[in-house]
Order: structure tokens, then sequence, then C-alpha cells
């Protein structure tokens, strides 16, 4: 969340499309590996992690918002700031292709991260 306004703040707003990219890549590599763990490993490997901070509890809420809306909410979840990869996992689980998981995440990171640039970019006009 901090990436793209810091990066803007360093070096402007010349590099905006440079900027978006590398943080798009990056979240969208790091969501594929969790996917990827997910869909090897399974949800009671995952849970047994002492690196996977989400209760039970927790993957149980994601997974029935998965179970209820489909792939659809991958991109949507990861376009809202405090939702952002929670469906990486019932993803995972659900055996959906890894080329259909990339896509719909990359979507979702590209809209959550060129927001935070307009906010950047417009907010610091109204301020100003």
């Amino acid at each position: 969340e901090l990436l793209v306004p810091g990066a803007l703040v360093l070096v402007g707003e010349r590099l905006l499309l440079p900027i978006l990219a590398v943080a798009v890549l990056g979240a969208t590599v790091g969501q594929v590996g969790l996917f990827l763990v997910a869909k090897r490993g399974g949800r009671e490997y995952l849970l047994s992690r002492p690196w996977f901070r989400v209760s039970e509890d927790s993957l149980d809420r994601f997974d029935g918002w998965f179970d209820r809306w489909g792939p659809v909410v991958v991109p949507l979840s990861n376009a809202m700031l405090f939702t952002r990869g929670m469906l990486t996992v019932p993803a995972g689980l659900s055996g959906m292709s890894v080329k259909r998981f990339l896509a719909l995440s990359a979507l979702g990171t590209v809209v959550f991260e060129s927001a935070l640039a307009a906010l950047y970019v417009f907010g610091g006009q109204v301020l100003a």
C-alpha cells in the first residue's frame, strides 16, 4: 500500500508506469506463489504453518465468499484495501488454473495500485 505512493514521492510522476508495473508484478508473483502452495499443499498444510497467519475461521469465511461468488472475487478482493490477497488460498484450493488466477489477480492489483497512484497524483494537486 505504501510502495506506489512512496516511489512517486521519491522519483515523481515521470516514472508512474514503470512504478505501477513493478508493483503489479511483485504483488502478482507473491500471490501466485501462495496460490501454488495452497494448490499443492492443501488447506491443512497451510493451517499448520506458523507463517500462515490466517485462522481457520477466517479461512472458512473466505472459502464461503469464493464458493458463493466464484472466481470474480479474486480481482474484486485484490482491488480493495482490507481484503487484498485473501481469496488467493481459496482460489488455490478450488482447482482454478494458474493462468486464470494470474490474470484475475493481476487485474485486481492493477486496479488497486492505479487507485493508489491516482490518489497521490490528484490528491497532491488538491492539497497544493
